[in-house]
């Protein structure tokens, strides 16, 4: 029997500006509530109900719930929703005119874009309790992440700037979630040796781990990350299975890559003419992703194909079949070893299926039915495999990631290594604020909270990684410098032992997150 143990993890930055009646970055929230989180709630449901038995893990990061469950933006999720809708109302009428090829897809875009609001609605605007209600059934496992998705290798000198991000992680899933969360998903697989030590005093039962960390560990692996680990702590960790994950996960060869499936570049936002699309993409004539898109990958040609659902859905059921198979090919052979009854860790950004994958969903569910209909696959999670009480082993891991190269490349390179500097000051002046003001109230102590509430946003590892992938770098660079600017205002102002209370309420007003947050969690 194989144990397929899915854990995604969803994340995206804060990124909230009321400010302004529309804002770019806000779409990425926006594109992945209509493209993967709504559909992905919906296909778990559609299964529940048909009686399919599955479970999964899955962690909604604390900045992402606190988007989820804001009103503000829960609002504007429904005018950018509605905006697809009314889009895909005009997309019908003109492909029966212009590009009778693409008018199928129109529809089906209409569609999903209707039922995605309905559901939206159903859930009074807060799809975590859909996810919650999963929960409650034992079909899924909720966990948590860091506060800010902080890439924590990078900040193991700064032990409270470590344990901050773990306890607001927790603390902002029982705020949301109404009961304390079991796992923790490490950013982007970052351990390091004693970080397990903080995750187990803070409550954490397991975590996940880069694939090649039982490879480079100061102890020789029996079960080669296909039973769970024992870190010195008594923490499990959770070896991402890096062969299997890969046949959907790799740029260049993996299933998603497939030239029958959907492009995910080409969208009418980018190149239908500007009076058409100007109500659906943003001022001044900033050209963006709608999400009605008619072609297919092809191949590295600028001549695209159209795109066909049929063949996708034809190449989704191969696909299904060529991951189950590969799994149970390689059950054998560690069967063979001796190792009865292995667990796959499948790792993934919950991002990528139905957002860039567009067909994700429909394999995700492919898989679960199909396991669930043979004797040779069963799925679990880390808690239900750790109260197995089944066999484990005892390791000591070195420091890894499972960014490019297996440590920490893609977070500290020559495009992003200069804002560590500052953000190391600002935690050595968070530390020195704890100790001269260790017993503030009222206004004190909520400029102090501001000061901890923008250090944990500046620490995000979004910022470090938009910046090496040189895509919205002047946002991430800003959003960097305004954080530690708040910071600084608060730091200079407490030297003089004084308090701008304007600056205070409307920095509270824009970021509204970790209201719980203690400024005391960065006592050194």
């Amino acid at each position: 029997m194989n144990k397929l143990n899915l854990i995604l993890q969803a994340h995206l930055p804060y990124v909230r500006h009321l400010e302004y009646p529309k804002f770019l970055e806000e779409n990425w929230l926006f594109e992945s509530l209509n493209e993967t989180y709504i559909p992905l709630l919906r296909m778990l449901e559609r299964l529940d109900k048909d009686g399919i038995d599955f479970k999964l893990s899955i962690c909604f990061s604390p900045t992402l719930s606190t988007m989820l469950a804001d009103p503000a933006l829960q609002e504007r999720s429904v005018d950018y929703m509605t905006g697809r809708i009314e889009l895909g109302h005009k997309e019908k009428k003109r492909t029966a005119a212009e590009e009778k090829d693409c008018t199928a897809m129109a529809a089906r875009y209409l569609e999903e874009a209707e039922a995605n609001l309905a559901r939206f609605d159903e859930l009074g605007r807060n799809i975590l309790t859909g996810f919650r209600e999963l929960h409650e059934k034992n079909r899924i496992e909720l966990m948590t992440t860091a506060a800010t998705h902080a890439y924590l290798p990078i900040y193991k000198d700064y032990p409270a700037a470590v344990n901050a991000q773990v306890v607001m992680g927790l603390k902002t899933h029982e705020r949301i979630f109404g009961e304390s969360a079991r796992g923790f998903w490490l950013p982007d697989c970052g351990y390091y040796p004693g970080l397990d030590q903080v995750l187990a005093d803070n409550g954490v039962s397991w975590c996940q781990l880069a694939s090649h960390s039982v490879i480079t560990a100061k102890d020789k692996s029996v079960y080669a990350g296909y039973r769970p680990v024992e870190l010195p702590s008594g923490l499990y960790g959770f070896v991402r299975d890096w062969s299997i994950t890969s046949l959907v996960w790799s740029s260049v060869s993996g299933y998603p890559c497939d030239g029958d499936y959907r492009d995910f570049y080409r969208d009418i936002g980018y190149y239908l003419p500007l009076d058409y699309v100007r109500p659906y993409i943003h001022e001044p004539e900033i050209r963006v992703f709608t999400g009605y898109k008619y072609h297919a990958i092809t191949g590295k040609t600028e001549e695209k194909a159209y795109y066909s659902y049929k063949k996708a859905m034809e190449k989704v059921a191969l696909h299904v079949d060529n991951f189950l198979y590969n799994i149970k090919r390689r059950g054998f052979a560690i069967s063979n070893a001796g190792i009865k009854e292995p667990v796959f860790n499948l790792c993934f950004d919950a991002e990528l299926f139905g957002h860039r994958w567009y067909e994700g969903i429909d394999f995700l569910e492919g898989v679960m039915r199909k396991a669930a209909a043979t004797d040779d696959f069963v799925f679990t999670t880390p808690m239900s495999v750790i109260l197995e009480n089944g066999e484990s082993e005892k390791l000591r891991l070195n420091e890894s990631s499972w960014g490019s190269g297996g440590y920490s490349d893609i977070w500290l390179d020559g495009s992003n290594s200069w804002i560590y500097r500052h953000i190391f000051k600002a935690i050595e002046r968070m530390e020195e604020l704890t100790k001269r003001f260790p017993d503030q109230g009222s206004l004190k102590r909520r400029f102090l909270d501001q000061a901890s509430r923008e250090l944990l946003l500046a620490m995000s590892s979004d910022w470090p990684c938009i910046m090496h992938d040189g895509t919205s770098v002047t946002y991430a660079e800003k959003r960097l410098r305004n954080h530690l600017g708040s910071f600084n205002v608060v730091y200079s102002a407490m030297s003089r032992n004084t308090v701008n209370t304007e600056w205070l309420i409307n920095a509270e007003k824009s970021s509204e997150i970790f209201p719980d947050i203690d400024y005391h969690l960065f006592e050194n």
